[in-house]
């Protein structure tokens, strides 16, 4: 196995560093592809894995100012190495959040949302009324995509994978604000002319998964409308019809969030501004952590695995 539990001596605590206790850290999938080294990011090994998660501040050094004992932080970017009881931290790599919304919110606040806030800020001006499309919608950015749009009044057309438990998944994606839900074969199926009487076809499809499901959902865009790539699950490239790209002059584009936090690193303001909006939401209820199993850190492996089976629903948090 690639993983073993260490006991670490924390390190000693410089001027501009922060002592943080971890509270609660997901496993997200790309934190196991960074582990085994298929991701743009490598770690010099050993690390420590993980890339999201809350802790609480115990110290700060004496130069660190925007920050105190008692706060809840989160990662400011990616290869933190969260994983961990306890760690020191400069205080660059930390972004301070409220400590009033629930901990499993505040776990998972710093890639899946912020995925899904950006996709749909940043490539359409979409308004009230507008319809979006996805796949992977019960992943936690597909999850929410769906609280987030409803927040804005956007309606969303959600595509999964058939399963055994179909019904129940629909169920808990309507609860969230979806407005369709159905699955990679209805896609093709003359019934999809039904949903476009209520709502408008998408200018904005967001693919998390490649291969045939991204080409049929590229038959539902609007002419002119953007295809924003942000995973590949089927590991199958996208394959658009030359037809696609001639008469409908659709747009591919890609979106990475570590990149996007690379691009601002000089504009706090633009991180902030998202941050607030994203914290307002969950206070008002309108946006939720994804369904999670919370693991003691002990129980790493189970989780680990459980995070690489087929049909996953339901996020791992290691508690500490």
């Amino acid at each position: 196995s690639l993983f073993r539990l260490k006991d670490l001596k924390v390190a000693e605590l410089r001027d501009s560093d922060v002592h943080v206790k971890m509270l609660a850290a997901p496993i997200n999938p790309a934190d196991i592809n960074m582990i085994q080294g298929t991701y743009a990011i490598l770690s010099p090994l050993p690390a420590v894995g993980g890339n999201e998660g809350v802790g609480e501040v115990l110290e700060v050094g004496r130069r660190v100012t925007a920050l105190k004992p008692g706060d809840w932080v989160i990662p400011a970017g990616a290869g933190v190495g969260t994983w961990r009881t306890q760690g020191v931290f400069p205080e660059e790599m930390l972004l301070k959040v409220p400590n009033d919304i629930p901990v499993l919110c505040a776990a998972t606040l710093s890639v899946n949302p912020c995925t899904a806030y950006r996709m749909l800020a940043d490539f359409e001006t979409l308004a009230p009324g507008d319809s979006v499309i996805q796949n992977a919608a019960n992943s936690g950015v597909g999850q929410a995509v769906i609280q987030i749009a409803k927040a804005s009044g956007i309606k969303t057309i959600n595509v999964v994978r058939d399963r055994p438990d179909l019904p129940k998944l629909v169920e808990r994606l309507m609860a969230l604000g979806a407005d369709h839900v159905i699955t990679e074969e209805m896609l093709r199926k003359p019934e999809m002319k039904d949903i476009f009487k209520s709502i408008p076809k998408p200018r904005l499809a967001l693919n998390c998964v490649g291969g045939k499901s991204t080409t049929e959902m590229l038959r539902h865009l609007q002419p002119k409308g953007t295809m924003v790539t942000y995973g590949g699950m089927a590991k199958q490239p996208v394959m658009v019809p030359v037809s696609t790209f001639i008469f409908r002059d659709v747009r591919l584009r890609g979106f990475w969030m570590t990149q996007w936090k690379k691009d601002h690193a000089q504009d706090q303001e633009s991180l902030t501004s998202m941050m607030d909006a994203l914290c307002q939401l969950i206070r008002r209820g309108q946006l939720t952590a994804p369904a999670c199993t919370e693991v003691p850190l002990q129980d790493y492996k189970a989780a680990l695995e459980a995070t690489m089976k087929p049909f996953t629903s339901s996020k791992q948090i290691l508690l500490f």
